[in-house]
């Protein structure tokens, strides 16, 4: 007999946001958005208000500039249209009673010169190939070879994190989360295997972590503290990262966004989409450091969750290839319902089919 879910059921106050249950819907690339203008639309807005039952919504990352993109139709918050798209889902969201966040989103080095501006370089801390994929037209291919950020151009990029920060107020969210795992660019400053750089970004820890905290603080300009978030990958290799002393790494960058008292950090514990035990890792020790709120991420299902939340080992759960096959996924963890399965053929680019018409145990719930 599966345990009692109330304890992730619970009602949570993150800041000042009263959020009604601590299932998080995880930040989740669909490829959905509109060609051309990357804008979300009415088939986005279906979809997210379906799973308006989370405690919080964080959406797909959203890229702040168009050298931010690294793969096909994934939606950005650097445009009007892109503004006004994300205020329909952020709309629908707040009808039905919930909240959202969006994920701010800079690929970094993960990219490919057929989605940069006039066939580009794509942009990193330094001159090193990510041997990954993305998703471009024809479908997946090896990512191009970047281009070392100059160090003037470092604020460039840092201010577009904060543009998109104003972009996301203007589009109705409830707060920011910045992405800083699986690989892209705030990850790739974090990692000394990435970060070859001798100057003010470079080098020992505190200069590795400087990039993820001037985002911060920009960001900090736009939103209350404890309305920012962000998502670490401790130990994840996704797209071709590593570094030789993670546990030093971000301890060092929980302890100084603790003393920042953002609203909460988002871990991917062990390897995205992979063994929770990838690699040896206290997560306790971080959320020991951290101040706010620790969303806890990575093959939970509901036992698991719930044993997390009872035992203050997490105070939210994100859930995410779950809720894609499961709109009313909160309802079937309180009854210990069956899961929907997911196809993960669908997963990337297409319509309605795979994205909006997954069954609900009840109708009414769909």
């Amino acid at each position: 007999m599966s345990v009692d879910a109330s304890p992730l059921l619970a009602p949570f106050r993150l800041g000042d946001l009263e959020l009604k249950n601590r299932a998080v819907m995880a930040p989740l690339t669909r490829n959905r958005a509109t060609p051309g203008a990357d804008a979300p639309r009415d088939l986005n807005a279906r979809y997210y208000v379906q799973r308006a039952n989370a405690g919080l919504i964080v959406t797909e990352g959203s890229q702040v500039s168009r050298e931010g993109q690294g793969y096909l139709w994934t939606p950005g918050i650097y445009s009007e249209a892109q503004v006004e798209g994300w205020l329909k889902v952020t709309d629908a969201v707040h009808s039905a009673g919930g909240h959202i966040f969006i994920q701010l989103w800079h690929v970094g080095r993960v990219s490919h010169v057929s989605l940069q501006e006039g066939g580009k370089a794509p942009v990193a801390p330094s001159a090193i190939l990510a041997r990954t994929k993305t998703f471009i037209e024809g479908g997946f291919a090896d990512t191009s070879m970047p281009r070392a950020l100059e160090t003037d151009e470092v604020r460039r990029v840092v201010a577009d994190f904060g543009r998109a920060a104003v972009n996301a107020r203007a589009a109705g969210f409830d707060g920011v989360e910045i992405h800083g795992a699986n690989g892209y660019l705030v990850d790739q400053f974090l990692r000394d295997g990435s970060n070859k750089r001798d100057d003010v970004y470079g080098g020992p820890i505190e200069n590795r972590t400087r990039f993820a905290l001037e985002v911060v603080d920009e960001i900090a300009e736009v939103w209350p503290a404890s309305r920012i978030g962000i998502r670490i990958a401790p130990v994840s290799p996704a797209n071709d990262i590593a570094d030789s002393n993670p546990q030093a790494l971000f301890g060092h960058l929980v302890e100084k966004l603790s003393e920042r008292k953002i609203g909460y950090i988002h871990v991917v514990e062990g390897q995205t989409q992979g063994p929770r035990d990838y690699a040896p890792f206290d997560y306790a020790a971080l959320k020991r450091r951290f101040s706010g709120a620790y969303i806890a991420n990575n093959g939970y299902d509901r036992d698991m969750a719930v044993e997390a939340v009872r035992d203050g080992r997490a105070d939210m759960v994100a859930f995410g290839r779950s809720f894609i096959s499961n709109p009313d996924l909160v309802e079937r963890l309180r009854r210990g319902a069956p899961l929907n399965p997911f196809d993960r053929a669908t997963f990337y680019g297409g319509g309605e089919h795979g994205y909006t018409d997954y069954p609900a145990l009840e109708p009414a719930l769909a």
